[in-house]
């Protein structure tokens, strides 16, 4: 059954990419208009894409119930949405990408966002289950822990911990006289329920990306992507773009990776899989097993009396096929915005955050990023590896859609993988290793030139 189930996913994957194609009757009407708004709305990213059919649309419908209404514990008389933990961090999908945006940092109380979760690994021992942990999910587990630290747990049980954010300020003086002062965040987890963390444990903080344009980044050959690859800098231009290729659930081999903050996930449907595990602690076909580890005895009887799968195929095909077909942001082409692309590309952001992608379906994009890892220095570095991405080296985060962050949450976007930037020159000031002297070059433009460059980054 599971061969003739991941058979079924196969031909689903290849598909649906397809669907809206003909949903949508693209011969006769403007891509753009099909895909795209430049409208900043708070609610744009909870559009569906135009011109899907009756069923196509209710399929929408469908992914996006699940992935907005709360699950609930098992057993529960609530059957299509039970099976909640027994460790999770959130009840919802939207609770950590509130409207389908950027996660925040922060809650309405001040306290640590829902949206921030903890990522634990331990160096690697070689023994032969090491091994086989790097082969199939490129990292070793905390063995008390996991993968990830739950922040809440169902009724009788214990949460694993509670994350705790200390910033130690640093600053930074341009040659123009300007002082900018930086948050560098110190982590840590209270309330560690289950014992000390092993030793040498690395912990890596991350908050939700947006879920802006993912359908169209799927849509990406890797041809393309590839053909950005320059590993070793043959070039010269200090740029080294690298891929990584990850273990796939679904194809039971390597394939490129292109999602996550580490790129350690090849497509959209495995990492809504992976993330409901992790997240919310539901199982699929994917990842049959609850998040207890062999250490959590209280857990795992919790975990044994659910039912075996908590999202079934059809529905976990259904929220992969919502996120693949809401819409896109695309900013308006202003004064603003064509003055500070001009600057973005002369100081060389370009190189990792690419513009000029062109889908399967001929529709070109500007997503901003290459989907490649680079080396970020050692000031951005989380400790941990994940497959073919160091401790140092991050997936280029996509850009697009940035604009609608503070429209969506009222808030303005902490940016990077942790949060830590409080706006765009923050972000742009963290940038070390390969993006060292787009940094350096950004540092030495005049006041006015900055502010054209943050402007755009604001609107794209």
């Amino acid at each position: 059954m599971k061969q003739k189930s991941n058979n079924f996913l196969n031909k689903f994957l290849l598909l649906t990419s397809l669907v809206a194609f003909f949903a949508t009757g693209l011969f006769a009407v403007n891509k753009d208009d099909v895909y795209f708004s430049n409208e900043k709305d708070k609610s744009v990213l909870l559009k569906p894409i135009n011109g899907l059919d009756d069923e196509s649309y209710d399929k929408f419908i469908l992914g996006r119930s699940f992935f907005t209404i709360p699950w609930v514990e098992s057993p529960s008389a609530t059957t299509a949405r039970d099976g909640l933990g027994p460790l999770f961090n959130a009840n919802t999908c939207i609770s950590c990408h509130p409207k389908n945006s950027r996660g925040t940092l922060f809650n309405e109380k001040g306290n640590i966002s829902r949206s921030l979760v903890a990522r634990l690994s331990i160096p690697s021992n070689n023994s032969i289950q090491h091994q086989e942990m790097l082969k199939k999910d490129g990292f070793i587990k905390e063995p008390i822990y996991g993968a990830q630290v739950s922040i809440n747990a169902v009724h009788g049980l214990k949460f694993e911990a509670k994350p705790k954010i200390e910033f130690e300020e640093k600053k930074v003086i341009f040659p123009d006289g300007e002082v900018v002062i930086l948050l560098k965040p110190n982590y840590s987890l209270t309330e560690k329920n289950y014992g000390e963390l092993a030793k040498n444990t690395a912990i890596s903080f991350r908050i939700a990306p947006s879920l802006n344009g993912l359908g169209l980044l799927e849509q990406i050959s890797n041809d393309d992507i590839l053909a950005n690859v320059d590993e070793f800098d043959k070039n010269g231009d200090g740029i080294s773009g690298k891929a990584n290729f990850v273990y796939s659930s679904l194809t039971k081999k390597l394939e490129l990776g292109k999602y996550t903050w580490k790129a350690s996930s090849a497509t959209i449907y495995e990492q809504i899989a992976a993330a409901a595990n992790n997240d919310m602690g539901l199982t699929t076909n994917l990842f049959i097993n609850e998040n207890c580890t062999e250490n959590q005895i209280e857990c795992n009887k919790k975990a044994s009396s659910n039912k075996s799968i908590d999202i079934t195929d059809e529905r976990l095909e259904a929220i992969d096929f919502y996120i693949k077909n809401i819409k896109t942001y695309k900013s308006k082409e202003t004064k603003v915005f064509k003055e500070g692309l001009e600057i973005f590309e002369n100081i060389s952001c370009v190189k990792c955050h690419k513009n000029n992608f062109n889908t399967k379906l001929g529709i070109k994009i500007s997503p901003y990023t290459d989907l490649l890892l680079h080396d970020m220095g050692a000031g951005l570095s989380d400790g941990r590896s994940e497959f073919k991405a160091s401790k140092n080296e991050w997936r280029t985060a996509p850009l697009w859609g940035l604009a609608l962050h503070e429209k969506i949450t009222n808030k303005k976007p902490r940016l990077l993988h942790d949060g830590r930037a409080r706006n765009f020159e923050e972000a742009i000031l963290w940038h070390g290793g390969e993006a060292l002297n787009s940094r350096n070059a950004y540092m030495k433009l005049e006041k006015k030139q900055r502010e054209k460059l943050l402007k755009f980054l604001g609107e794209i």
